[in-house]
């Protein structure tokens, strides 16, 4: 049965070019040594027909058979041309060529082509190993959670919020990039207190993942003791308005770490009042700019089962691995 739904929301799509956002049945789980491994790639900027844009896949292809991850989460800014459609394909290839389920959600150019983040979203349901979603009635498209379940399959051990952090600021008094808006964060907040009371009372360990930083990437690297590893070679482009977020997850004590993209040349990991906050690896090719020393390649993260930790590196080209942090032992 579950088959013929999703040939007929193929066909669907193919005729008439809609599909309904929804996510592939799949269960995501710790393995026998209770891990979990995500990759995050973000800012592929595919640009069709621009023979650098496969310096990316060539990277994503090279990192994913080095991990072998359970997940990977894109965090925005895949595509950047028309058509949209053939450059999605391309930025998700190397994924869907080895059966990884994958997240997405989008950054500020992925809708300024001929696709809408909606039409976008829809479209994802057509490939396998999606698990994109969308919450109605609240600002954006991608926002939704994904749990992970114990290595015995028999409870939700952990958790990933993920969240769209729009693009521009529509407000005359509030220039450049848009900010997680207020109703995202209550919905947050409602999610995260419904998992904590379904888990005894106990905050579930959770990841969060969005495109845009929060002003709090630029906040914890201040002062002479600020923990940071990794490349800062731009400013932190967040939003002028700080919605929240940052404050609600602390208070809510579940998100150990929050990762981001958007800033090409920062990959650095910091720590908020005890909140990891990191960057991911620039993954594109040279169809942006992207002069980060020792090119690109992406952030790769490690969860353990039962346990508030959070180990993760930087793989970039040949095998190399860079900028290690076991959080939070090495803050401390």
């Amino acid at each position: 049965m579950k088959v013929l739904t999703t040939i007929l929301c193929m066909v669907l799509f193919t005729i008439i070019g809609i599909a309904p956002a929804q996510a592939q049945d799949i269960t995501l789980r710790f393995n026998d040594h209770h891990r979990f491994k995500i990759v995050q790639f973000t800012d592929i900027h595919w640009k069709w027909g621009k023979p650098a844009s496969n310096e990316a896949h060539e990277r994503m292809a090279e990192v994913l058979d080095a991990e072998k991850p359970d997940l990977v989460v894109f965090t925005g800014d895949l595509v950047f041309s028309k058509p949209a459609r053939e450059c999605l394909d391309k930025a998700l290839q190397a994924t869907l060529e080895r059966g990884i389920p994958f997240a997405v959600t989008w950054g500020n150019h992925d809708d300024e082509h001929d696709l809408t983040r909606k039409e976008l979203t829809d479209y994802l349901t057509t490939k396998p190993g999606n698990l994109t979603t969308t919450t109605e009635g609240i600002s954006g498209v991608t926002n939704y959670t994904l749990t992970i379940k114990s290595s015995n399959g028999e409870r939700d051990a952990a958790l990933l919020y993920i969240f769209d952090s729009n693009s521009y600021s529509s407000l005359k008094q509030s220039k450049g990039y848009d900010w997680i808006k207020w109703d995202q964060v209550a919905w947050y907040r409602k999610q995260s207190e419904q998992f904590t009371a379904a888990n005894d009372g106990v905050p579930m360990p959770a990841l969060a993942f969005f495109h845009i930083p929060l002003p709090e990437f630029h906040e914890a690297t201040l002062g002479p003791d600020a923990f940071m590893v990794g490349t800062r070679k731009e400013k932190v482009c967040s939003p002028e308005i700080n919605s929240g977020l940052a404050a609600a997850m602390l208070e809510a004590g579940d998100v150990m770490g929050a990762f981001v993209g958007h800033d090409h040349v920062n990959d650095y990991i910091t720590s908020w009042r005890g909140i990891l906050l990191g960057y991911g690896r620039f993954t594109g090719g040279a169809t942006v700019y992207n002069n980060i020393p020792k090119g690109n390649g992406a952030r790769i993260i490690e969860l353990t089962e039962d346990s508030r930790t959070i180990k993760t590196w930087i793989r970039i080209k040949e095998g190399k691995i860079i900028n290690e942090v076991d959080f939070p032992a090495d803050t401390k």
